[in-house]
């Protein structure tokens, strides 16, 4: 929901200050009009300059709004106006400028209301691209159950944050599970896509106590929704009770940072990504007090400057391993920014997270049928 602001509370004994847009608008009009009528005054023999000034309202629509416009078209018409009035003869073309000034004033207010109406229609995409974003990928953390978590989507796009990467973090019953993900493809197909694959993994995160089992489940969601050639890499992860599960659908691998070394958790065999019918072999590691574990699409893999890659497993420890999480990612966006110099070609999901080697819960009962059941 949008809200706006209601009139009641805009103050009706001053004006708006003019933003910054209409400053610059007014005041590169404002000098165009001197210099025009310090040349006019200079040259002396009649009125041949003042034609000059229609481009000021002009000037000024490029930046400003259309009541500025239309008040420097006012005041350019008036300097027109002034100047053939007080010249030594009324010619037919003086009067045709003067005209011609009030005319372009016109215009110039028209395209400035045009220019206005699309940058608020520009905005309005913003905010609803904002909306959908938040819909799409949920604030992680700071804590779920007993994991410190944090997520990050940085967008290669300025005009709005959405693409097709995705993330999530839940407190089941079997553990807090984590899946991570990239669709094929860019704009609205890709996002549609993955909602459609967190809204599967929202309800069956709870349902399956096997991940191969929401791999498959996920698997059938992406088929049913996209063509022979989309397609969606994942890796999920589980933590229960200090065990870490890993499985990977065509994703990058997992970094495990532990003590200051930096340990890709590479999976057992090579799976395809989902919607290729992945049967996919979990990779089980033992965590430590202290271990983080740094999920990320393949934008920050790619990420390069002058032909070189982001060095992440390098950096990540310096950069992830101090701090809260959030300052962890924080860094790392900082740090992968500046390396690209502010230009990123795929937009990256980031998620971090740290095991405490506390609250340990013990792994609840489970239906003997559903264990180890890959298909569900």
């Amino acid at each position: 929901m949008l809200f706006r602001v209601p009139m009641h509370i805009i103050p009706m004994g001053g004006r708006r200050p003019l933003s910054a847009g209409s400053r610059v608008g007014l005041g590169a009009a404002l000098v165009l009009l001197a210099l025009v009528s310090v040349v006019e005054i200079a040259d002396g023999s009649g009125v041949n300059y003042v034609g000059l000034v229609a481009a000021a309202p002009f000037l000024a629509a490029a930046f400003a709004t259309w009541r500025v416009v239309l008040s420097t078209g006012v005041l350019a018409t008036l300097v027109g106006g002034i100047f053939a009035l007080t010249g030594q003869m009324l010619s037919l073309a003086t009067a045709v400028n003067v005209v011609g000034i009030a005319l372009a004033t016109g215009l110039a207010a028209a395209v400035a209301v045009i220019r206005e109406r699309q940058a608020q229609q520009i905005a309005e995409l913003s905010r609803l691209a904002s909306v959908a974003q938040q819909a799409v990928l949920r604030p992680l953390g700071p804590q779920v159950g007993t994991l410190a978590v944090a997520g990050r989507y940085i967008s290669a796009t300025a005009a709005a944050d959405i693409g097709g990467d995705l993330y999530e973090a839940l407190d089941t019953p079997y553990g807090v599970r984590m899946i991570i993900g990239d669709v094929r493809g860019k704009g609205l197909d890709a996002v549609r896509l993955a909602s459609i694959v967190l809204g599967s993994y929202r309800h069956v995160a709870y349902e399956r106590a096997d991940l191969r089992a929401i791999v498959a489940d996920l698997d059938r969601a992406v088929a049913r929704s996209v063509g022979d050639e989309d397609f969606v890499t994942a890796a999920l992860v589980e933590e229960r009770g200090g065990t870490l599960t890993i499985v990977n659908c065509g994703h990058p691998a997992p970094l495990l940072l532990r003590r200051g070394e930096v340990i890709p958790l590479e999976p057992p065999a090579p799976a395809p990504p989902l919607g290729f019918m992945p049967v996919v072999r979990p990779r089980v590691e033992r965590l430590e007090p202290g271990d983080r574990l740094l999920l990320f699409t393949d934008g920050l893999g790619e990420a390069r400057r002058d032909g070189a890659f982001f060095p992440t497993a390098d950096r990540a420890w310096r950069l992830l391993g101090h701090g809260t999480v959030g300052d962890g990612l924080a860094s790392l966006e900082t740090a992968l920014v500046e390396w690209v110099y502010g230009r990123l070609d795929d937009d990256i999901a980031l998620v971090l997270m740290e095991y405490s080697g506390s609250g340990v819960v013990p792994a609840p009962s489970v239906p003997s049928w559903e264990v180890g059941a890959p298909g569900g």
